[in-house]
This record gives C-alpha cells, structure tokens and sequence, in this order.
C-alpha cells in the first residue's frame, strides 16, 4: 500500500478484516505499507498490521513478492505509481478520483487496458449494501424511466476560516477542491445507480476563503470550496449535483434520490443502512417506504451479522476488496475499472471548464 494517511487506515483495515469474514480464494498478506516520513510510516505498519514500512515506493512495487499495488497517496502522484505498477505486473487499486487531469487518467486507463493485470478506483461508496441494492432495483424497473437525479455531497470542516490550510487546498497536489474530492463520489453514485452516463454540464464553482492559516502564516486556496452543477443524462433525464466542503452543519451527508415515471429511490450516507423507495402503484397508499437494507439476501450482507444490526462507514472498504481479490481470481476485471474513472474524470474536467465560461453547456466525451 503507498500512502500512511486516513485513507491508508481505511484500506488497512479492510485488507485486514475481508479474508476473516468473506471466503476469499486467496490469501491476502499485508507486507509492505509505503509513505514519505520513516518515523510515521514505521508507527502505521506497525498500528496497521503490515509487515514491512519503507519511504521508496518505486522499491515496493518492483518487488517480486508484491502481487497488488494500494494507491491511498494524493492525486498529482496517483498516475506514476498506477502506471508503474501495472507495467510490473501488479494488480491496482486506486482511490478516487483517478487522477488530477483527464491526460493523466487517460494514460492510466491506456496502461490498465494494455495490462494482463487488474485495475479498480475506489469509489467505495457503491458498495455499501444498500447502494448496490438501489442499483439492483433501478435496473429492475422499481422506478421506471428515470426523469430526474439529484445528489449532494455536503461536509462542513472548512466552513470556519480559519481552518489551516492543507494540501487538498492545493491545486497542484489535490487537482480540484469540493468538486474532485467528492463531487467525484456523487457523479459515479448516480451513473452506477441510474446505469446511465452524464453527458453534458453545466457547472459553478466558488471559492470562498481564498488563503487560510500555515505555520506562521497563511497560504493561498487555489482549489473551490463548492461547486453547484446541472447535467443532461444518456437516458434522457436530467441531474444536478452539489459538492460542498463549507455546508455549515453537515459532516458527511451524501444524499441522492432518482425520480422516475412509476417511483423514486432515496439514499443518505448518514443513514447508511436504508433505503427508501416510493413505488406510484401503490395508489392512494402510496409513500416512501423504509427499507432496511440489512437482510441476508441485501448485497454484501449474509457475511455480517444478523437482520437489523448495521453496518458502518469501514464496511464498504472490506466489499472493495472482497469483490477485487475476486476479479483476480477469476480473471475477469474488475468495476468500477480505470475507464469508468476516466468517464468521471472527463464530467470534473467538463465542470470545470464551464465554471471557467460563464456556466456554458459543455459536452462530456464518451
């Protein structure tokens, strides 16, 4: 794994925790945790379980006893270590978003297609049961042709101004700001719910504390703090999204619901365990009914615990790597793959380049 941060302590804990719950058809070995101080990396494998730390990345993915290559580091690294370690043979995961440009993700996607190894980006949050679920039932015909999405991503740990300033402030490190960071989690949760594409923005971006507090002095935001965007779907409908890292109040509320001809499906990261569903056949006693989406016939759900008793954030990290250790078993690739994080990749860019005229319509290449 390269990267010792929140996102290292996420995987960490699901590589460890999926082959003792999952019947996994390989063994999974924790050797080696990478990271750019000594000291901390030591003190995470340590804490982690990984056998080994080291601070040469380039060292751990040339290892011949390395068979997966862990990308938690930040985005303007993400492509030299993916692509480096798919020409060694080694299987990748990614978190999201892919990359910081749509060049660079495109050269990512290129070397995962020219790979006999397995690539994924972590867009974790499609496995939380009761989003795969929703997926299950769209595709299904629960809500008939979809007409609308709306999805926001809302978090407040920079809505005070003096919040100090990190490297997800810093363009050049972190590629956007609210956008990236989780505008990019609400665009794939609507495309993998909906199974259609966004195909066309129209986007808004605003930064709102333009430097914030570092060492002794202050350092400029180049990143937005917000973004507000309209979409076009391939199916027909349409979408709007809205990221935000200033939403006063609000620590990690993901929100979609998909409206269409015969009902419309709900979900809320802060209620992770539900779902609700408004089916119009209903008539008179019509409603959006909770589903509690922890029986044993819900995604995921048979290898936890009985009916009733919740999972939590980390759950859908051990789903993640549950469904990867399987795609390399049985040689077929994994989802969702470099190319569909190429595609969110390309809506980011389209946002942003809107943003940048005055919100004009701006296509999404296929």
């Amino acid at each position: 794994m390269i990267g010792a941060g929140f996102m290292g302590a996420a995987h960490s804990q699901a590589w460890r925790t999926a082959p003792r719950v999952f019947a996994l058809p390989r063994d999974v070995e924790l050797t080696v945790v990478a990271g750019r101080d000594a000291g901390r990396t030591a003190a995470a494998a340590a804490r982690w379980g990984w056998a080994e730390s080291t601070v040469d990345w380039r060292n751990a993915v040339a290892r011949d006893d390395i068979d997966v290559v862990d990308v938690c580091t930040p985005g303007d690294t993400h492509a030299e270590i993916a692509i480096a370690a798919l020409r060694a043979g080694k299987h990748v995961l990614c978190e999201k978003p892919l990359a910081n440009s749509v060049v660079e993700a495109e050269a990512m996607a290129a070397a995962a297609e020219d790979s006999p190894a397995r690539a994924m980006v972590g867009f974790t949050y499609r496995r939380v049961p009761a989003v795969t679920l929703a997926r299950d039932l769209v595709a299904d015909g629960a809500i008939g042709e979809l007409r609308q999405a709306r999805a926001v991503y809302l978090q407040d740990w920079l809505a005070d101004e003096n919040a100090p300033h990190t490297w997800r402030l810093d363009k050049a490190i972190s590629g956007s700001g609210a956008l990236g960071d989780i505008g990019a989690h609400i665009i794939d949760a609507v495309q993998f719910v909906s199974g259609q594409r966004v195909d066309a923005v129209s986007g808004l971006l605003r930064t709102f504390v333009t430097e914030r507090p570092a060492g002794s002095g202050r350092a400029p935001v180049t990143v937005d703090d917000a973004a507000v965007f309209t979409g076009t779907l391939s199916g027909g409908g349409i979408a709007t999204f809205e990221a935000s890292r200033v939403a006063t109040g609000r620590k990690n509320a993901l929100r979609f619901e998909l409206s269409g001809s015969a009902g419309a499906i709900a979900f809320d990261l802060e209620r992770l365990n539900e779902l609700e569903l408004y089916r119009a056949a209903d008539g008179p006693t019509a409603g959006f009914r909770r589903i509690l989406a922890t029986e044993p016939e819900h995604p995921y759900v048979a290898a936890w615990w009985p009916p009733g008793h919740g999972l939590g954030y980390e759950h859908g990290f051990s789903h993640q790597v549950k469904d990867l250790v399987e795609a390399i078993d049985g040689g077929h690739r994994p989802r969702p793959s470099f190319a569909d994080g190429l595609q969110v990749q390309r809506v980011l860019a389209a946002v942003e380049q809107s943003a940048g005229h005055g919100s004009a319509w701006v296509p999404v290449p296929a």
